[in-house]
């Protein structure tokens, strides 16, 4: 072949080309020349290599090889077929000039370790592509575990590419970095960090995509929307987003309401503040009075015979009404909110419910309405918490209590 590019030369300068004109003339026709094979080269490969590969995987039932054609993994290999067409034929093209042979080839190299680069990445890409759509594997941290591996991936191609520019080993460039370990441990101090907070994450299950975490230090609260290798990214339900650095969910506290949302019920826990000076004990007219409200029937029949036998077992004098066992109204009205969310529709039967008394305070004595809403949809949420405390507040007057205003103070 060599003989043919003489010849070749020869008929240039036959034809009047100036012979040290003659090599340079060569060289341009041959890199034209190149140009098109390269560009026919790479048609064939997609056209047949390509396009069979497609073919193929398109007729299968696995949904994996479909996401491969899709991210366009094998269209990136059709570009090593030219750089190989290149590197055959770069000592033909620069017959005339065979210092640059070396550095072709040396380019080719690069350019192939490149392509084979771009075909991991899209390879990858790929894979977290299927394994985020995947319901196995939708709320797991994924994406942090393929950026971890593109990572290693460019640092490869990187010492891949050095040792072909240095001429050097790569094992050579290798154990220079392992004497650079203190800066490079430095340098991907967050990355090392993120990596280890995401096996950390996924091993304890803390947290996932699409559950509702609260951090109050980052101002983050809503749903995790993202968890990659260095952020974990939450849009708050301002439709703000906030995103937390992904180790400070291992070295921080934060709040998952996925257990909330799990059970299927969230919790109620308001209360209201009875002013002390309206509490008091339960007399004749007021008992008959409570006999009347449906919900309470039967409890003041059984508790007032209860009463009756303890008094009377225990001769107490009932003169003085403080002697003895009585009812009060405040006891009375915890009941009746006890039975009302009891009959609530709305409320949770199964989970923990509690009308209680909390320490008094400046503001009088707290009345706390502890329990759960069926649902966790906020709005309704919102809605059941408020027709609860609605009805409690407006029924306290019933029973002879009131309820504390700022304006109106305590002791009046």
């Amino acid at each position: 072949m060599i003989e043919v590019f003489n010849d070749f030369s020869g008929w240039l300068i036959s034809q009047g080309v100036n012979e040290d004109i003659a090599h340079y003339v060569r060289l341009s026709i041959l890199l034209g020349v190149l140009t098109a094979l390269l560009f026919i080269v790479e048609f064939i490969a997609r056209k047949i290599v390509v396009g069979g590969v497609k073919r193929i995987f398109t007729l299968t039932t696995n949904k994996w090889d479909d996401v491969l054609v899709e991210k366009k993994v094998f269209n990136r290999l059709a570009h090593l077929f030219p750089a190989m067409a290149v590197y055959w034929l770069a000592p033909f093209v620069f017959i005339d000039f065979q210092f640059l042979t070396p550095i072709i080839h040396k380019l080719v190299d690069v350019y192939v370790v490149g392509v084979i680069l771009l075909v991991f990445i899209s390879f990858f890409n790929a894979l977290e592509y299927y394994f985020s759509n995947s319901k196995k594997f939708k709320d797991k941290p994924i994406e942090s575990y393929f950026q971890l591996a593109k990572l290693i991936a460019y640092f490869i191609a990187g010492i891949f590419i050095l040792s072909v520019a240095l001429g050097k080993s790569p094992i050579y460039l290798l154990s220079a970095f392992g004497a650079m370990t203190a800066i490079i441990m430095l340098i991907f101090k967050d990355t090392i960090l993120g990596f280890v907070a995401s096996i950390q994450i996924a091993a304890n299950d803390m947290l996932r995509v699409d559950d509702w975490l609260e951090m109050s230090k980052y101002g983050a609260d809503g749903d995790v929307i993202k968890i990659t290798l260095n952020t974990v990214k939450v849009r708050n339900w301002d439709k703000t987003i906030t995103t937390i650095p992904t180790y400070a969910l291992v070295s921080e506290s934060f709040k998952n309401w996925r257990g909330m949302e799990d059970t299927g019920a969230r919790r109620i826990k308001r209360h209201m503040y009875i002013r002390p000076k309206s509490i008091e004990f339960v007399d004749v007219i007021m008992l008959d009075k409570f006999r009347h409200f449906q919900l309470l029937e039967s409890y003041i029949i059984d508790r007032q015979k209860e009463i009756e036998e303890y008094n009377s077992a225990n001769n107490t004098d009932k003169k003085e009404t403080i002697n003895g066992r009585n009812l009060t109204n405040i006891g009375v009205f915890r009941k009746y909110g006890e039975l009302y969310l009891l009959n609530h529709k709305e409320v949770n039967n199964d989970l923990t419910l509690m009308v209680r008394q909390l320490q008094p305070n400046q503001y009088g004595l707290p009345l706390e309405i502890y329990c759960f809403a069926n649902t966790t949809e906020w709005v309704e949420y919102e809605n059941i918490q408020s027709d609860i405390m609605d009805h409690l507040l407006a029924s306290a007057e019933s029973f002879g209590l009131e309820v504390y205003e700022l304006n109106g103070g305590i002791n009046q």
